[in-house]
């Protein structure tokens, strides 16, 4: 088959109609209704897995929160202690664990919770030790209300936990309980600590636990009196602002990335109506760049994109993955729309185009599609096809966004702050207002 001058595979064919399926509402729903038949037939509780690594902040802030969601609906929460996520999950991990530490102590002054990055992390022994009172204290049917003391103790700022030592009996207990619960999890579809799952679906940590109220309060499970979410999805800059000075927003995005995807519109109109420039720092994307991401990853991220889409109301499902060459061919044109004053537009196309419309940008007519739409010429943009010094700016793009303790995207600086991720436009937001912004507060129970 060929389309627009090359060959097209079949799974470029298919590819829109059948994601446009998987990540559907409807499926979803179906999905869901399917997981609640099958409980009522067990006879069981509503069961809520919790994956806990010790040494996660993120897993932190959400053992400390255990007891409220515990209180809020009735449910069994099933606990796990795990390992770190595999290296094939985690390509840059030192700058993974390093970001983990600050981006939750953000995490815990925003929403006011008991985290303080310390600097580093807690011993290998007090892991150790931490380990095995959280493995106890399953045993023991006492994880959710002795877990936020544990992980406080063993994040305390002075960097001397009061963890009690271990034996070797208990070391050796837990290490056999977390080789099964990672197991568990792999088998379950996941590779990260700090994650619930219930019913089919999973839940990172306090960022994605909406989802999961939501779907619990839709079952009709919460306790009476309960109305709200523990933490409500902040919502978007919808007034002009006064920004505290004129600082731009550095935007680090790779156009195969879901998530920065879903989130370019949005931190577009931030820009306008904050009155600063988004300047475009496109990357290649991570495959694309040597790192590995694998199927489990990738897998998670399609369908958690699509709930975040599907809450913010952006287009998004019916995609063609523009892997390899429709990405080279998307990132050649950036700099012939910013000379025309089109960057935004033509970005905003692209990821419209390849993420909710199902275009093939690999082909010429996918392409010119996504480029006359915006006003772009045709014959200006074969000849840009043929000039490859995007390719210096994408890595220089890459380096700085390295160099600010980041790797994946879509990250955002303001200033002196960076932050990764699409969830993270909150803490963009307040990074331009003024210092006299009043504090997030949040929803009551």
């Amino acid at each position: 088959m060929r389309r627009g001058g090359r060959a097209v595979s079949l799974k470029t064919w298919l590819m829109p109609a059948i994601s446009q399926h998987l990540l559907s509402r409807e499926r979803l729903v179906k999905a869901r209704l399917k997981a609640e038949r099958q409980r009522q037939a067990s006879g069981q509780r509503h069961q809520v897995h919790y994956f806990h690594q010790t040494d996660d902040p993120y897993s932190a802030l959400a053992a400390a929160v255990l007891p409220a969601l515990a209180a809020r609906y009735d449910i069994a929460l099933v606990p796990h202690v795990v390992g770190p996520p595999p290296d094939s999950a985690a390509p840059e991990r030192e700058k993974l664990v390093a970001y983990s530490r600050q981006d939750a102590q953000r995490l815990a002054r925003h929403w006011k919770l008991p985290f303080v990055d310390r600097g580093n992390q807690p011993s290998a022994h007090s892991v150790g030790d931490a380990t095995a009172l959280l493995v106890d204290a399953i045993h023991r049917g006492r994880f959710i209300e002795e877990a936020p003391a544990i992980s406080a103790r063993l994040w305390e700022p002075s960097n001397q936990p009061t963890i009690q030592p271990a034996s070797e009996t208990a070391r050796a207990a837990a290490a056999s309980h977390i080789r099964a619960s990672d197991a568990l999890r792999e088998r379950l579809g996941h590779y990260l600590g700090g994650m619930f799952f219930y019913g089919g679906e999973w839940y990172w940590g306090i960022d994605r636990l909406h989802h999961l109220e939501r779907r619990l309060q839709d079952l009709g499970t919460q306790q009476a009196g309960v109305t709200g979410l523990l933490f409500p999805p902040e919502p978007d800059l919808a007034q002009p602002m006064r920004p505290m000075a004129s600082m731009p927003i550095d935007f680090f995005f790779s156009l195969r990335s879901p998530y920065s995807a879903i989130v370019a519109a949005r931190v577009f109109e931030l820009g306008r109506l904050a009155g600063v420039p988004v300047r475009l720092r496109y990357v290649l994307p991570m495959v694309m760049r040597g790192l590995p991401v694998p199927r489990a990853k990738r897998t998670y991220i399609s369908q958690d994109a699509a709930r975040e889409a599907l809450m913010r109301g952006v287009p998004f499902g019916r995609l063609n993955d523009p892997v390899g060459r429709p990405a080279e061919r998307g990132l050649a044109l950036i700099p012939l729309a910013q000379r025309t004053n089109r960057g935004e537009a033509y970005v905003l196309s692209f990821m419209r185009g390849v993420w909710a419309q199902g275009i093939d940008a690999g082909s010429d007519r996918g392409l010119r599609t996504i480029v006359e739409r915006v006003g772009l010429s045709w014959a200006d943009a074969q000849a840009a096809l043929k000039d490859e010094s995007w390719r210096l700016t994408a890595e220089a793009n890459r380096k700085e966004l390295f160099s600010l303790g980041l790797w994946g995207v879509p990250s955002f600086r303001v200033g002196d702050t960076a932050v990764w991720g699409q969830d993270r436009l909150w803490a963009v937001r307040e990074a331009l207002m003024p210092s006299g912004h009043p504090p997030h507060q949040q929803e009551s129970a």
